[in-house]
């Protein structure tokens, strides 16, 4: 075959694009190597490594992280989206012990469906990493002054709605999470359940971290009486601001914050479990309902003390300890709002957020908090963290081991759909 001469450039400059494309192929796979090697030798190293990453690598943090950098912070750190938050988190706790009795740090220790460091792990645990741990006083904190280290409780339900068009609409469903803050042998202090605003998680970490200095100068009895006294102290702090919160709101006979049944018998729908967590239940409602049409009302849901109405007004106290600071609305900007053209669209996406977080904040303060201090005070299974977090799971968040669907499956409704549409891998279950 033979060319003109107006053919040959045109040869000669494909070709060299061709060859450049396969250089460029091979750096950003040889890049991809040497960060994955860099990785793995430094998260044995625990935060010390993620440190010398960070500094290493700033020049490319500082600008815009590459795909590559983020995925690499994120398998160092355990923690998806870690460029932000550039914490180090163990997934081992007997590592984790480890640290704190070197570092002299009390431990928190995160327990959620599904993983910290994937997309879709439970609704709660990816508000934490954006609300929470981004936040640049919490980020502080956590870093200095705690050992971190998260564990599955279960896998985390997922719903994927394929509208047959090519659009799919993916989602997480139900469950709860919740950190414990541990001392150096793994013995439960104290906890935070579900999502706070900021300025309040910032609030609950300082408090566990007095506590938690103070025990570890003692031992024995001692031990013993200081953290039941520090729990009944809880308590009374508790009650004293719900009366004070209720007067403000003209209420001057407020229900009093007794102690909750023992909820573990029960088996509650999908639709009251997931009404605990005001946030997660705003993105869940619709696919609960769909799949389980429940009437939701307080008769229904065993922890209920006071109508939404009170607790809309009881949130709005509060509404400042729920505001996001510049990183988290930086993060949430990164990750591409559907349906958000506009900053108006964004301020009122995040105007939402705060509010439902504002709300998530005296609930699980008022309801589920001043119940795990309650336990606490009575020594009601809080010695051993396993046994305490199946109490917490089956009876606060109501989501018990012994229910596999998460109150998901109901014998009593008709499907019209062979089996109700339950389908169970033997090979997966099996493992």
């Amino acid at each position: 075959m033979k060319f003109t001469n107006l053919q040959l450039p045109f040869i000669f400059i494909l070709a060299g694009c061709v060859f450049s494309q396969a250089g460029y192929t091979q750096d950003t796979n040889s890049n991809t190597s040497k960060l994955t090697q860099e990785v793995t030798r430094l998260r044995q190293q625990g935060a010390t490594g993620l440190q010398t990453f960070l500094k290493s690598h700033n020049n490319e943090l500082t600008s815009k992280p590459s795909p590559q950098i983020k995925t690499a912070l994120d398998i160092l750190c355990q923690q998806r989206d870690c460029y932000a938050s550039k914490l180090y988190w163990y997934t081992d706790l007997e590592q984790a012990k480890a640290a704190a009795k070197t570092s002299s740090k009390p431990i928190l220790s995160l327990r959620l469906l599904g993983r910290l460091d994937t997309d879709l792990s439970c609704a709660n645990s990816r508000f934490f990493r954006v609300a929470l741990y981004p936040n640049a006083e919490i980020s502080q904190v956590l870093r200095e002054n705690f050992i971190l280290h998260w564990q599955t409780v279960r896998p985390v339900p997922k719903v994927t709605i394929d509208f047959g068009d090519g659009r799919k609409l993916e989602r997480t469903i139900t469950g709860n999470s919740i950190h414990y803050i541990l001392d150096s042998s793994g013995r439960p202090i104290d906890a935070i359940p579900g999502l706070y605003g900021p300025k309040a998680f910032l609030k609950q970490l300082k408090e566990a971290e007095i506590i938690a200095t103070e025990l570890g100068k003692i031992r024995g009895t001692k031990y013993e009486n200081l953290l039941q006294q520090y729990h009944l102290r809880q308590l009374d702090k508790i009650q004293n601001q719900w009366r004070s919160d209720l007067s403000q709101l003209g209420i001057q006979s407020p229900p009093q914050l007794g102690q909750l049944t023992n909820n573990s018998t029960l088996s509650p729908s999908a639709s009251v479990a997931g009404s605990l967590a005001v946030s997660k239940s705003v993105v869940e409602r619709p696919i609960i309902n769909a799949i389980q049409p429940d009437t939701l009302d307080n008769k229904s849901n065993p922890l209920e003390i006071i109508d939404q109405a009170t607790w809309n007004r009881l949130a709005q106290i509060y509404q400042s300890d729920a505001k996001l600071d510049g990183n988290s609305i930086a993060l949430i900007q990164a990750k591409k709002l559907p349906n958000t053209t506009s900053k108006n669209n964004l301020s009122r996406v995040i105007s939402n957020f705060e509010t439902v977080m504002a709300l998530d904040t005296v609930r699980n303060e008022y309801m589920l908090h001043r119940q795990i201090h309650q336990w606490f005070s009575q020594r009601n299974e809080t010695l051993d963290l396993n046994k305490l977090n199946e109490k917490v799971y089956a009876e606060l968040f109501l989501t018990p081991s012994s229910d596999p669907w998460l109150g998901l499956a109901n014998n009593d409704t008709y499907s019209a759909i062979d089996n109700g549409g339950i389908i169970e891998n033997s090979a997966l279950l099996s493992r």
